[in-house]
């Protein structure tokens, strides 16, 4: 989305060079400031063109308050372009910050939050505020030869005067984490069915407006780094951070976008100009990737303010830099063109969106699932959150009717737009809401959760597949104890790294659950102090109890069995 004209790149370029090479020359650090100045004013009058006369697509999406993820991802990213990160003295009245800010324009949404500090994400009605903002910005030791000015949009507020004692913020800071487990359970006590307790925990766990904004404003800031190198380059948010089904304090899984260059996919002209193109020591799309995130990780590592930890992770399927950026407390993902990995971020999305029911039921098993050790955020043998989104799809999909139609039911209703095919894998799927007919599914939350764990735990799993582009079982194509189909490619299996002992626990874990909440049906929560339905299930001393008493239970069957048994021979030998 961020306009930029190639020779305004290339300039911009060409400075950062001279700067490495040519400091401590006064005249000419007086004209890179001159130019600094021009650059600014000039990007920001593009961006702002590039608002105004930019075609937006699938306005048609909006007419039933349902936007597409494109229409989605442009807003946010243009909000982004407006916006500044401030850390701020955590003393200093939110009154004070916006009487400053406001001399360089009008301010169009404001918010702080905890994390290292004090931050403010500060957006303002138009980019020329931004410009102004960095124009009078000073750059601390400016003079000393280590430092290299580059000009970032993370920013630090000093000596403004702390507030008065009588004084409160008129707003509280946002919060970036999810409340504790046992605060959720506490809250989920105090509902009164088990569907108003699905429906608290989704507004708990799922991503604010703030947070939101927040990871596109991150994204934003990267921009501003691979920029330099790429001329009209974009790097956005996929997968959990934009496809409804993210959690406060997931990562933020960001993608270098070269595809939106102009001129990268235009057939090369017999007269005219071309680029001039070189690319050392690459014989495959991989090769070029590893070299392109090894230049941009180097520089996030060098120059990115707030980027520590980073890790160039460039041998792994799919090549990566790693690091956490402390301003916004986010660990983060970097890889470079995975565009099936934004194919089914669209895919996932479009299914939150065409019933609620579809992201409450993912939110609540994904909680579920985390409190039990079902899933982790450590790589190994356990299933992923992916996976188990995956598995809700498939069960939504078994409904009868259906809540959610397959993948090949999108596919067959798709237009000529919708055209994607990508590395021989067919992508194609409607993004027209218009044009996606529901059938009529009137089951409650309650219903479809006790069902859920029902299903799973009688599902054949040694046998049968996990398929949501057919919407039904299908035998497996290869020896695993999980097999859950790539929705795109197709050949892969997304739960490979499964092993037989956490499918076995995930298998029990849904007897369990399903045993208890169809005990807490007959219990009214009424004035119970207590965890009740689906606070229980988030409760691993809960299940285990479950666990102990049914163990007992077989154990005391076993013993009369073999004390009948006994009685039995003891006859048989009296007799003879």
């Amino acid at each position: 989305m961020r306009p930029f004209i190639s020779l305004t790149a290339a300039m911009a370029s060409s400075i950062a060079v001279c700067r490495l090479h040519m400091r401590g020359r006064g005249s000419l650090a007086t004209c890179l400031q001159r130019v600094d100045t021009f650059l600014l004013r000039s990007i920001g009058t593009n961006v702002a063109a590039a608002q105004t006369e930019a075609p937006r697509k699938d306005e048609a999406d909006e007419k039933d308050g349902r936007k597409s993820l494109y229409a989605v991802q442009a807003e946010r990213q243009e909000q982004a372009e407006r916006s500044v990160l401030i850390s701020c003295p955590s003393r200093t009245s939110e009154k004070k910050i916006l009487k400053y800010l406001s001399r360089h324009g009008d301010i169009k949404k404001y918010f702080s939050y905890e994390s290292y500090g004090t931050y403010a994400v500060v957006e303002f009605a138009k980019w020329e505020s931004v410009a102004s903002i960095l124009e009078g910005a000073a750059i601390p030791s400016a003079s000393h030869e280590s430092m290299v000015p580059f000009k970032s949009r993370l920013l630090s507020l000093r000596n403004l005067g702390p507030a008065d004692s009588n004084q409160q913020s008129s707003q509280q800071s946002q919060p970036q984490t999810t409340i504790p487990i046992n605060e959720l359970i506490e809250r989920l006590s105090r509902e009164e069915s088990i569907a108003q307790q699905i429906t608290s925990l989704t507004e708990a766990y799922q991503l604010t407006e703030e947070n939101s904004r927040l990871r596109f404003l991150v994204c934003s800031l990267l921009q501003d780094i691979a920029t330099a190198y790429f001329p009209e380059c974009t790097i956005r948010p996929f997968g959990s951070s934009v496809n409804g089904f993210g959690k406060l304090g997931c990562d933020l899984d960001m993608i270098l976008d070269l595809d939106s260059i102009s001129g990268r996919n235009i057939k090369m002209p017999k007269a005219g100009l071309s680029l001039e193109y070189q690319m050392k020591r690459a014989n495959s799309e991989r090769a070029v990737t590893q070299s392109i995130l090894s230049v941009i990780g180097t520089c996030v590592d060098q120059f990115g303010p707030g980027c520590v930890g980073v890790q160039k992770i460039l041998n792994a399927r799919c090549p990566l830099v790693r690091f956490a950026h402390q301003p916004s407390g986010f660990q983060c993902d970097l890889t470079a063109n995975n565009r099936v990995a934004i194919k089914s971020t669209e895919l996932l999305y479009l299914y939150g969106e065409l019933d609620p029911r579809v992201r409450s039921l993912v939110f609540t098993v994904r909680c579920w699932a985390r409190a039990h050790g079902i899933t982790s955020s450590i790589p190994g043998a356990w299933i992923t959150n992916f996976s188990l989104t995956v598995m809700v799809l498939f069960f939504l999909q078994r409904r009868s009717p259906p809540i959610i139609p397959t993948l090949d039911h999108l596919r067959d209703l798709a237009g000529p737009a919708d055209k994607s095919v990508i590395e021989g894998n067919d992508c194609t799927f409607v993004s027209d809401f218009s044009k996606i007919q529901l059938q009529s599914n009137t089951e409650t939350l309650e219903q479809l959760l006790c069902e859920f764990f029902e299903f799973y735990a009688t599902f054949a799993f040694t046998k049968m597949s996990i398929n949501i582009r057919k919407g039904k079982e299908q035998n497996k194509p290869e020896v695993t104890p999980l097999h859950i189909q790539n929705p795109f490619e197709t050949s892969l299996n997304v739960s490979k790294n499964v092993n037989a002992t956490q499918l076995d626990r995930f298998v029990a874990l849904c007897q369990e659950s399903s045993w208890l909440l169809q005990q807490s049906e007959t219990v009214s929560p009424a004035g119970r102090p207590t965890p009740w339905g689906l606070a229980t299930l988030l409760l691993p001393s809960q299940i285990a109890g479950i666990k102990s008493r049914k163990k007992r239970k077989r154990e005391a069957a076993s013993e009369r069995i073999k004390g009948l048994l006994e009685s039995l021979k003891n006859k048989n030998q009296q007799k003879s």
